[in-house]
């Protein structure tokens, strides 16, 4: 089974992709799509909608895994997450990806045992599982494959 993890943003949207076969997870591919900061928001969601197609193709995944929006303290910040993360999920419905939602808690529950756990106690259970020698970078990657993780460990269930 392929899988896509996808961590929302406008900014950085974080992706990654994992192979599971018989229990064993190995990494893919992970990187982060970026769009530029002053560039009007239904353009940067097509750039993203655009990467994310170009990224699918590429890998061929079977399902896709995203975080779940949790609410946030400045609004303005969560809805811009909220337009991205509907791009996100539009191009695995598209895609005829089978889509799965995690809330941060929830991966962080199922990669560490832990639902409170420190975003370096993530990092480091994502570069374990995947039997990296250092942890994936930026945190937005890193938090895109343990999306991913999650639903491989959960789809064994």
């Amino acid at each position: 089974m392929r899988i896509i993890g996808i961590d929302p943003g406008t900014g950085i949207l974080g992706f990654g992709v994992i192979d599971n076969v018989r229990s064993k997870t190995t990494l893919v591919t992970a990187g982060v799509i970026t769009t530029p900061a002053h560039t009007p928001l239904e353009e940067r969601l097509e750039d993203i909608y655009d990467s994310l197609m170009e990224i699918i193709t590429e890998t061929k995944p079977d399902c896709m895994s995203i975080e779940k929006l949790y609410f946030a303290r400045n609004v303005t910040t969560a809805i811009s997450v909220a337009h991205a993360r509907g791009v996100a999920m539009l191009a695995g419905k598209k895609s005829k990806l089978i889509l799965a939602e995690y809330t941060p808690l929830q991966i962080k529950q199922t990669l560490t045992g832990y639902g409170r756990a420190e975003k370096k106690q993530v990092q480091e259970m994502v570069r374990l599982q995947l039997g990296l020698k250092t942890a994936p970078k930026p945190d937005d990657c890193a938090d895109a494959l343990a999306a991913a993780i999650t639903y491989s460990m959960m789809s064994r269930l």
